[in-house]
């Protein structure tokens, strides 16, 4: 079991990224939403880790009411190639942006077991992911279906803690206004 910190998207992105699934799949391409059976919503993963345990949930959500969430600016349309190959759309990288990833690894720093690499500051690449688990013809045909993308201008409306395998989600903090 692994478990995430999540930030998920305003109603229009969350449109937004579910229509870009949508496309992926009229183009026999199975999207996250197929993959994962519909347990994910549209995100920008800020960490992973073997746990994130209750005591530092909570220090996540004292300071995550401090904080300044910026919107995302979605706009790159990319692919990790790995053992688990991804499509995803990847996020403008900015201060403030890289401010509040750093932040939340202030908090889980020695406080998570297991933590992913792929997320730690320094490494972490911001993105949506679209498809991922693609044999190297799916992706093509997933940038076929999909570019040119529009742009997606995302605000943060939750933060959540979710469970990777089963999608079950705690959430830890709701931005005021949405």
């Amino acid at each position: 079991m692994a478990q995430a910190l999540e930030f998920w998207f305003d109603d229009d992105a969350d449109r937004a990224v579910r229509e870009l699934w949508s496309k992926l799949e009229r183009a026999g391409v199975p999207s996250l939403a197929t993959r994962t059976h519909g347990r994910h919503r549209p995100h920008v993963t800020f960490a992973i880790a073997g746990a994130i345990p209750a005591a530092t949930r909570e220090a996540l959500r004292a300071d995550l009411g401090k904080l300044a969430v910026p919107r995302l600016w979605l706009s790159t349309l990319a692919a990790f190639s790995a053992v688990d190959n991804a499509l995803i759309l990847a996020a403008v990288v900015d201060t403030e942006l890289l401010a509040v990833h750093s932040a939340v690894h202030d908090v889980l720093a020695g406080r998570v077991r297991q933590p992913s690499a792929y997320y730690l500051p320094g490494s972490w690449v911001p993105h949506c992911t679209l498809a991922q688990g693609l044999e190297t013809g799916r992706i093509a045909a997933g940038f076929a279906a999909l570019y040119p993308v529009e742009p997606i201008r995302a605000t943060v409306a939750e933060i959540a803690v979710v469970d990777t395998h089963t999608g079950v989600a705690e959430q830890l903090f709701r931005l005021s206004g949405m």
